[in-house]
C-alpha cells in the first residue's frame, strides 16, 4: 500500500493539476475507504482466496465471474506493471548520479524496461518458492523514510514564514476543476493496497476479526503518510520561484526525490531514493502474488486452465499461475511505454473492479437470509451505492482522458472472452453446477430461481421424484411446479377414480416437498392430451428444466411421445425411471455415471450427483468404455482425463474406471445391472436424431436398476 504508489505518480498528479493534487489524494482516499468496507464485508464472511473473482462467483454466475475475474486478475497485472517499471526509473536515476552526464548509460533506451523485467523475475522466482507475499524489512524501512521525511519536512516547515509556505498552494487549481479529475485518475492506484488482503483471504488467520482490521488500518497508515508527505513536496520542496507544477512536469517520477534534496539536502534526496526502490519493490511483489493467487482460484473453479492451480509440493505455491503471471507482467512491461501510462491504466481498471465489488456486496447483502455475525458495512446501502457511482464516474473519465488505458482494457477484455467462450465455459459450468448442488445456499446468493416442471401421476414415486427435483431446483432456492393432468370422462365413476387418484399424487408430493424444506406451486389441468399439454406449461412458466418418471419403456407409443415432447420443449428434460413402486433414491448406495467423453460437460448431471453425495454419501463410479485395441497411452490419458472431469463434480469423492470391450452396449448392460442407480447423460437432442437411442433404451428395456437419463435442448 505504502510509498509505491505515490513515489511513482505524485508527480503525475501536481504536473496535470497542481497543489490540488493532494486534495484528489484525500478524495481518493475517501472513495477507497467507502471500498474498503464493501472488502471488509465480503471478506470478513466470505475469507477465501481470490477477492472480487470470488465474491462474483458467489452472487452471480459463473460467466459473469469469469469477466469479473479477468478483469480483476488484469488489475494486478498491470499494477505490478506500475511498480516494476517504478523501479525501473528509480534504481536508473540512483545510477544516474554516480556516472558522467556524457557516460553511455545516459543514452542507453530501454534500461528502465530492463531493471523492471529484472525485479518481475526476481519475485516471480522469489514467490515460487515462497507463499509470502509481504517483506518484514521493505515495510521497516519504507515506513522509516516516510516517518524521517514528514518529520524533518515539519522542522522546516515551522521555521518559515506562513506566507512563504502559503505561496507553494498557488494557484491551488492550475487547471481547474478537470485538471483535478485526471489527478485522481492518474493516482487512484495509490490506494489500491488494502484490497490484495481479499485477494488473499484464505491463507489469513482468524480472518473474520484480522481482515477488515487489516484494511482499514492499512488504509489509514497510507492516507497518514501521503497527504503531510504531498504538503511538503509542494510547499518547502519546491526551491525559491519554481512551480510544482513546472517540475512535476519535467521531473514526474523524481519529484519527490527533488523536492526532498531541497529541504533535507543530499541525505533527502537519497532517502527517497532508497525508500522508493524498496517501496517499488514491495508493491510489485503484494501484486504478484496477488494476481497468481486470483489466477489460482479461477484455474480450480475451471475459468482459467486446470494446470494453473498445480501447488509445488515442496514450497506449497501455485508454480504455474505464479510463472504465467510474471510472464504476462514481462509483456506488460514492454508494451506500456512509461510510468503515467501504466498508472492510468491500473487506476481504470481498479476503479472498474471497485464499482463491481460494491455491487456485488449489494446483491450479497440483499440475498443472504443468514444473520451475519462478522463485520458489516455502516450506513447500507447509501455508502456502497455513492462509492460505486464514484468509481463509474472516474473511471468513464479516466478512459476519456487517457485513450490508451481503454484500449488497452478493452483489448484485454475481448481476449479474455474469447479464451472463455473457446476453452472454459463448459468445464465452468459443470463445476458451478456441481458448488450449487453441494451449497443450495448459493442460488440463493445469486438470486436465482430456477423452476422445474414435475409432472405427478403415481403417488408411490412421489417422493424420490420430489428428490430429484430438489437436485434440479436446490430447496429454499429453486422453484417447482407440480402439475397433474386429468384427462375428462363422460363416465362419472371414470372420472371420480382419476380426481380421486389425482388428489392422492398431489398430497404424496407435497408432502414430500414439504418435508425436504421445498415450498412447491400445484397446478391441476384437464386436457385430452397429457404430452401436449405438458408442453404447453412448459411453455407457459418458462420452465428452466422438467422431470418425467416412466415405469417402462417397452410401449412404442410413449417413447415416441416422449421423443416428441424432447424436441418440442425448450428446456432441459429428464427422465426418471423407478425399478419398482415406493422405491426410495435415498436407497441407492451404488451409483453409476457412464462418461463417453470428455469434451462436453453435463451440468444437470453434476448437479444430480452432488445433491445425492450431499445426502446420503454414496459410492460413484465414473466409467469410461474403450475398445479393446486402445492403445496404453490412450487408456492412461482417459484415465488421466476421467478423473479430472470426476473431481470437478465431487472432489476426491468418486471412483473412476477404464474398461476395454468392444460391445459397449451389452457392457453398460452388465453395469448398470450391479448398480442401484445409474446418471447417464444424452446429451443435446438435436433435430432429426433420437434423444434415447438404442443404448438407453436397451439399459431400460434389459434391467430393474434406476435409471436417470438427461437430454439438453442447448
Amino acid at each position: 500500500m505504502v510509498g509505491g504508489g505515490i513515489l511513482a505518480l505524485a508527480g503525475v498528479g501536481f504536473s496535470v493539476s497542481g497543489p490540488s493534487a493532494i486534495l484528489a489524494f484525500v478524495l481518493n482516499g475517501l472513495i477507497a475507504f467507502v471500498t474498503a468496507l464493501s472488502f471488509a464485508e465480503m471478506a470478513a464472511s466470505n475469507p477465501q482466496s481470490g477477492g472480487t473473482y470470488t465474491y462474483a462467483k458467489k452472487a452471480l454466475t459463473v460467466n459473469v465471474a469469469f469477466g469479473v475475474g479477468w478483469i480483476v486478475w488484469f488489475a494486478s497485472l498491470v499494477a505490478a506493471v506500475l511498480y516494476a517499471l517504478g523501479f525501473g526509473a528509480f534504481a536508473y536515476f540512483a545510477v544516474q548520479q554516480f556516472i558522467p552526464e556524457d557516460h553511455f548509460l545516459n543514452s542507453l533506451p530501454g534500461i528502465t524496461t530492463v531493471l523492471g523485467i529484472t525485479a518481475m523475475l526476481f519475485y516471480t522466482i522469489r514467490l515460487i518458492r515462497s507463499k509470502g507475499s509481504g517483506g518484514l524489512i521493505p515495510n521497516i524501512v519504507k515506513l522509516t523514510v516516510f516517518t524521517v521525511l514528514i518529520a524533518g519536512g515539519l522542522a522546516v516547515m515551522v521555521q518559515r514564514p506562513f506566507a512563504e509556505v502559503a505561496q507553494g498552494f498557488q494557484p491551488f487549481f492550475s487547471d481547474g476543476f478537470f485538471g483535478l479529475l485526471a489527478a485522481m485518475g492518474y493516482t487512484f492506484i495509490a490506494m489500491q493496497g488494502f484490497d490484495l488482503i481479499a485477494s488473499a483471504a484464505g491463507e489469513i488467520k482468524d480472518p473474520e476479526r484480522t481482515i477488515p482490521k487489516a484494511m482499514l488500518a492499512t488504509l489509514a497508515v497510507g492516507i497518514a503518510i501521503y497527504i503531510p508527505l504531498l504538503i511538503m513536496v509542494a510547499t518547502i520542496g519546491m526551491a525559491p520561484g519554481e512551480s510544482i507544477t513546472e517540475v512535476s512536469t519535467a521531473y514526474p517520477e523524481t519529484v519527490v526525490a527533488i523536492a526532498a534534496e531541497n529541504y533535507l539536502g543530499a541525505f533527502g534526496f537519497w532517502l527517497v531514493i532508497i525508500g522508493g526502490i524498496f517501496s517499488m519493490l514491495s508493491a510489485l511483489q503484494a501484486n504478484l502474488f496477488a494476481a497468481s493467487r486470483i489466477a489460482l482460484a479461477m484455474a480450480k473453479d475451471r475459468t482459467l486452465h486446470y494446470r494453473l492451480s498445480k501447488i509445488h509440493k515442496t514450497h506449497g505455491t501455485p508454480v504455474n499461475a505464479v510463472i504465467l503471471t510474471g510472464l504476462i507482467v514481462g509483456l506488460l512491461i514492454l508494451v506500456l511505454p512509461d510510468v503515467a501510462a501504466a498508472g492510468a491504466a491500473s487506476s481504470l481498471i481498479f476503479l472498474i473492479t471497485f464499482a463491481l465489488a460494491q455491487v456485488i456486496n449489494i446483491l450479497m447483502r440483499k440475498r443472504s437470509f443468514k444473520k451475519s455475525e462478522t463485520f458489516r458495512i455502516p450506513f447500507y446501502p447509501s455508502l456502497p451505492i455513492g462509492g460505486t457511482v464514484a468509481c463509474i464516474g472516474l473511471a468513464l473519465f479516466q478512459a476519456v482522458a487517457e485513450p490508451s488505458a481503454g484500449i488497452i482494457s478493452g483489448i484485454w477484455l475481448l481476449l479474455g472472452m474469447i479464451l472463455f467462450i473457446s476453452f472454459f465455459v463448459q468445464r465452468a459450468q459443470v463445476i458451478d453446477a456441481s458448488e450449487e448442488a453441494l451449497d443450495p445456499d448459493l442460488v440463493r446468493l445469486r438470486g436465482l430461481s430456477p423452476l422445474v416442471l414435475l409432472p405427478i401421476s403415481n403417488p408411490a414415486n412421489a417422493e424420490s421424484m420430489v428428490f430429484v427435483a430438489n437436485a434440479l431446483a436446490p430447496p429454499l432456492v429453486g422453484r417447482v411446479l407440480l402439475l397433474s393432468i386429468i384427462i375428462p370422462s363422460r363416465e362419472k365413476d371414470e372420472i371420480t377414480y382419476r380426481l380421486e387418484n389425482n388428489r392422492k399424487a398431489m398430497q404424496y408430493a407435497l408432502n414430500a416437498s414439504i418435508t425436504s424444506g421445498m415450498k412447491p406451486d400445484a397446478l391441476t389441468t384437464i386436457a385430452n392430451e397429457p404430452w401436449e399439454e405438458i408442453a404447453r406449461v412448459v411453455k407457459v412458466h418458462n420452465c428452466r428444466s422438467m422431470l418425467l418418471g416412466l415405469s417402462s419403456f417397452s410401449d412404442e407409443n410413449t417413447n415416441e411421445n416422449l421423443e416428441k415432447l424432447v424436441h418440442s420443449v425448450n428446456c432441459d428434460v429428464v427422465v426418471f425411471r423407478q425399478p419398482y413402486g415406493g422405491w426410495k433414491i435415498s436407497e441407492a448406495r451404488k451409483i453409476l455415471i457412464p462418461v463417453a467423453g470428455f469434451t462436453s460437460h453435463d451440468a444437470l448431471r453434476a448437479r444430480v450427483a452432488a445433491s445425492l453425495w450431499r445426502t446420503s454419501q454414496p459410492e460413484i463410479t465414473f466409467v469410461n468404455i474403450l475398445k479393446t485395441d486402445a492403445s496404453e497411452k490412450t487408456i492412461n490419458t482417459n484415465k488421466r482425463n476421467l478423473d479430472r472431469f470426476s473431481g470437478r463434480i465431487i472432489p476426491g469423492k468418486t471412483n473412476t474406471e477404464i474398461i476395454l470391450c468392444d460391445d459397449v452396449q451389452q457392457k453398460l448392460i452388465e453395469l448398470t445391472r450391479m448398480h442401484d442407480l445409474v446418471i447417464m447423460g444424452l446429451g443435446k437432442a438435436s433435430s432429426g436424431q433420437r434423444a434415447f437411442g438404442p443404448i438407453p433404451i436397451s439399459m431400460a428395456r434389459e434391467t430393474e436398476t434406476a435409471l436417470i437419463f438427461i437430454s439438453h435442448k442447448s
